[in-house]
């Protein structure tokens, strides 16, 4: 695989988006806001904040961009069409938790300190709209993706709701409240026909509501132990996947809402004909000689390649005994406890899931949804802080805050050391929309990853440039 980088270019607070059409990439340094054009690298606009950023946001439309400034109660947004115009949104004493865009991008949505009420902006007609009793939990605004109805968790006299909105004009569809003891987080289905709520991890439950309301189903796959972890729709809307603090992750279709199968996380894969890749560091056979100065940037990233790589341990042609995983043994008597499946993504054909269950941290796992069965484990060296599948085909990035990131397709897998003077911890990442780059985020910088296409070799700053 031909992957090349750009240089670095300095970041705070991991805050660094792509805009939703791929033409924009936006930065943020401190007070500052930086948007470059994503071909050349160029940066197209420079704003300047009143405080530090803490939260960015890009209009659906590409054309607005949202800065939050939690501490100061303060919104800011700025016009790439119109640089001279800009927007500030001042919440004054009640305070600023949370801000968001409506999906017509010209509507912002602030929930105030302590959750007291959500106030609606309109850019267009500087109007300001009221909802009370949000509530505050993991996950309680969620859009459809067309972008027609908001559903909203509410908690008013000690009871939870769910409220419909029509985003167009802000007025209620729909009330009704949920069987829950502390209802945790809501969202929608892809298709925007099925609303998922599920309960506080005390509480194993999960609820499937239609549209106008109706309990469509509820599943409890426990009780008396600690419940929901983590949910993902798949894209297709088939499958909802439930991670719970017992390892399992489960599948529940669309046609009963009933499970269709379970996954468990064991420490050790019996089965010799899973795959199982394990990182393994590999000192390079270079017949360069001693090396007086730091090696130019093309040659580092051609070096870093070949110092690491997934060793494979369990292929068909190994039939060795099980394959043993790094585990951690959970603190019981602490609150959120490192166990349980707490990160699970499909990919965006809706054939393969991957997950992590978070007691055994260093693995990653990757289940063939046609199958209903393991494809493959991915352990590495570090803890998986982070993974994200590519929007344009079934391929995996993956992060440990080291200094490599990983890449899974069906076809193999790689690990790569971004190249560069000094240590350069991947603590994030996120696609551009192509699939042909990616933003690799650490605590003070960030760089572009460029994967090769079908054409050729990815474009950095506008030239082709050789495989790193």
């Amino acid at each position: 695989m031909a992957m090349n980088f750009s240089e670095s270019f300095k970041l705070s607070g991991l805050l660094c988006r792509f805009s939703p059409d791929g033409k924009y990439l936006a930065s943020c340094v401190q007070y500052r806001l930086v948007v470059r054009d994503v071909k050349t690298l160029q940066i197209l606009q420079l704003y300047t904040c009143l405080d530090q950023i803490q939260h960015i946001e890009w209009s659906a439309d590409s054309l607005f961009i949202l800065c939050a400034m939690y501490r100061r109660g303060l919104v800011q947004v700025w016009s790439l069409e119109q640089p001279e115009w800009h927007c500030k949104i001042d919440e004054g004493s009640a305070g600023l938790v949370a801000s968001c865009w409506s999906p017509d991008g010209r509507h912002i949505l602030n929930t105030t300190e302590f959750h007291l009420r959500i106030t609606v902006w309109s850019l267009c007609t500087k109007s300001v709209s009221y909802i009370k009793y949000p509530k505050a939990c993991q996950q309680g605004i969620t859009f459809t993706r067309d972008g027609r109805y908001m559903a909203l968790a509410e908690r008013r006299d000690c009871r939870d709701y769910v409220s419909i909105f029509v985003c167009s004009d802000w007025q209620l569809l729909r009330h009704f409240d949920t069987d829950t003891q502390d209802l945790t987080g809501i969202e929608w289905a892809p298709n925007g026909c099925v609303l998922a709520a599920w309960d506080t991890c005390l509480e194993y439950k999960v609820l499937l509501y239609s549209l106008d309301g109706r309990l469509l189903s509820a599943y409890c796959a426990y009780e008396w132990s600690l419940g929901v972890k983590s949910v993902a729709w798949s894209p297709s809307s088939q499958f909802l996947a439930v991670g719970s603090y017992d390892g399992k992750v489960r599948l529940l279709n669309h046609v009963t809402w009933k499970m269709i199968t379970e996954f468990g996380h064991p420490a050790a894969i019996n089965n010799p004909k899973t795959v199982v890749y394990k990182e393994a560091e590999k000192t390079p056979q270079l017949g360069l000689g001693p090396l007086s100065f730091p090696p130019p940037r093309a040659m580092a990233g051609a070096l870093s390649t070949s110092e690491s790589k997934y060793e494979n341990e369990g292929t068909y042609e190994i039939a060795s005994g099980p394959v043993s995983l790094q585990t951690l043994k959970p603190v019981a008597d602490r609150a959120n406890p490192r166990m349980g499946v707490g990160m699970l993504a499909f990919s965006s054909d809706s054939y393969f899931l991957a997950t992590r269950n978070d007691n055994v941290p260093n693995a990653v796992w990757v289940w063939d949804i046609q199958k209903l069965k393991l494809f493959v484990v991915l352990e590495h060296m570090s803890s998986v802080r982070s993974f994200q599948w590519d929007p344009q085909q079934p391929r995996l990035a993956i992060c440990t805050g080291g200094s490599k990131v990983y890449l899974w397709s069906p076809a193999g897998c790689v690990s790569v050391q971004v190249p560069g003077e000094g240590d350069f911890p991947v603590l994030g990442l996120c696609w551009h929309l192509s699939g042909d780059s990616l933003a690799l985020l650490s605590k003070d910088h960030f760089c572009l990853c460029f994967l090769e296409t079908k054409e050729g070799v990815g474009t950095v700053c506008g030239q082709r440039d050789g495989h790193a």
